[in-house]
């Protein structure tokens, strides 16, 4: 069983104060893989003063062009280190080899991309009279929690430290509590590539525990966290005391509108992918997949045919399509929706099931599923499952279409095929979301900001707006003439 029983706090390895060591359970066995140091509240008050002093002492000093080289060479060391990073994340949260290699694989590119910008943060020159001079500059908030979920931990590690480090910022990263394994592993890289002590400091722990007084921590400017929408709203009140900054990536219902001028063929290779990967258990999920009437039934067949062909298995082979869900309890959430949507008279028309014979028994496998007839009232089209679950709702022309998409609590992603150019762009204007693709899906990049309206999140990850919730803006006004009347003088 591998064995990580020391939090990276300072540069150094230490052991847990007032935490403990607990099991991470391997979701395709449903047993432990590996004992991890978890942190409590004394160790998260370590881990801030090391951070505190690093920002205030070399990190904040630094030149951008310096802390740029830094990051570089983190960066090729992740490269060098991502088939393993991989393999460790899949042990730890059950998600397909072929899957976590393709996405740690090119992390790489976003700590290279954060790193270009590190010494491009200026700021402007404001025109007013010749008396005075006006200028803003930019500077980093401070000592950044970052906290990152159980579904992508490194990929949402990446997104976070590199416009943090690249600000100037340092960062106490706090892992979920199911999947702290690769975060450990992280932390040898920051210590090889040279980061100064404090800069980057891990600490696993629980949510309630760890996290809370994180997020509480009167020296923590600010917080970047992923996850559920609920606990967002506890983080909220817990750090409304010391009127922290927040950025939150949540959760996603996204609408993958399919019309009967598109590409179908096209369209179903992005549809059945984007509704299946991660087991699910993906925020952009195009779990909502409209149809226009015309080709829904040609698309629901598809759809059973092609969830056939998914090879579900144990995720370490490098054949299978897709692994578990992640943790038990994600399982029988996903289990339970599944109840409902046959509850609310969807047609159950594949899968639906929990995968138990052979290997498979003891993991928490769940067969991808497939509901029909479903229309948006129905809350397996309204709540985000977390699962291998897609909705096909058929709509009638452009403006049901529109009416549907929009009709949800969530605006983090959208999807659309046509071959109407005019359409492309008529129906992506009026979408209320983050980010819409059109005869495309899930394409990201570290270039293309990422985020959600409406209670899909705060804020912006990747791209140059990354960057404004880690700095500050300053304004400094210089009078040319020295000169300041005197009100009292008459």
């Amino acid at each position: 069983m591998a064995r990580y029983e020391k939090l990276f706090i300072g540069g150094e390895w230490v052991a847990p104060v007032d935490g403990s060591l607990v099991e991470s359970i391997d979701p395709s066995t449903g047993k432990p893989w590996a004992i991890v140091a978890f942190g409590g509240a004394k160790d998260i008050d370590r881990a801030v003063a090391a951070a505190r002093a690093a920002f205030e002492g070399p990190w904040r000093k630094m030149p951008g062009h310096e802390r740029a080289a830094i990051m570089r060479r983190f960066a090729d060391l992740y490269k060098e280190n991502a088939p393993r990073l991989a393999e460790l994340e899949t042990r730890d949260n059950g998600r397909a080899i072929r899957e976590s290699r393709m996405d740690i694989g090119s992390h790489n590119n976003w700590y290279h991309w954060f790193a270009s910008l590190a010494d491009k943060m200026s700021g402007r020159t404001i025109p007013i009279e010749d008396s005075v001079h006006a200028f803003t500059t930019r500077q980093p908030v401070g000592v950044v929690g970052a906290i990152t979920p159980w579904n992508v931990p490194m990929m949402s590690a990446a997104w976070k430290l590199g416009p943090a480090l690249a600000a100037g910022c340092t960062v106490v990263l706090k892992p979920a509590e199911q999947t702290p394994v690769t975060s450990l592993e992280l932390a040898k890289l920051f210590e090889e590539a040279g980061f100064p002590p404090g800069v980057v400091n891990v600490v696993p722990g629980d949510g309630p525990g760890a996290g809370a007084h994180l997020v509480a921590h009167p020296d923590v400017n600010k917080i970047a966290f992923t996850g559920e929408g609920e606990t967002a709203k506890r983080i909220l009140h817990t750090g409304a005391e010391t009127l922290k900054r927040f950025s939150f990536e949540l959760g996603g219902k996204a609408p993958h509108i399919i019309f009967g001028d598109a590409d179908v063929d096209q369209a179903l290779n992005a549809a059945t992918s984007s509704a299946w990967a991660l087991c699910g258990q993906s925020c952009a999920l195009g779990s909502r997949v409209l149809v226009e009437r015309s080709v829904y039934d040609r698309v629901v067949d598809e759809f059973v045919k092609r969830s056939a062909k998914v090879r579900v298995g144990m995720p370490l082979d490098a054949a299978t399509h897709m692994g578990p869900q992640a943790h038990l309890e994600q399982l029988e959430k996903t289990l339970s929706y599944i109840e409902i949507g046959q509850q609310e008279g969807a047609d159950l028309v594949a899968g639906g099931k929990r995968l138990t014979e052979g290997p498979l028994a003891d993991g928490y496998f769940v067969s991808p599923t497939v509901f029909a007839s479903a229309n948006n009232t129905m809350r397996i089209a309204r709540e985000e499952i977390f699962g291998p679950v897609a909705a096909l709702i058929p709509f009638d022309g452009e403006e049901e279409a529109v009416a549907i998409a929009n009709d949800a609590n969530y605006g983090l992603a959208a999807g659309l095929w046509t071959g109407d150019v005019g359409r492309a762009h008529r129906v992506s204007a009026r979408i209320n979301a983050g980010i819409v693709w059109v005869n495309t899906y899930r394409y990201i990049r570290w270039s293309t900001p990422y985020g959600g309206f409406k209670a899909s999140g705060w804020g912006r990850e990747n791209g140059l707006e990354a960057l404004d919730s880690y700095l500050e803006t300053k304004t400094t006004v210089i009078s040319a003439t020295g000169q300041f009347p005197d009100a009292f003088a008459q």
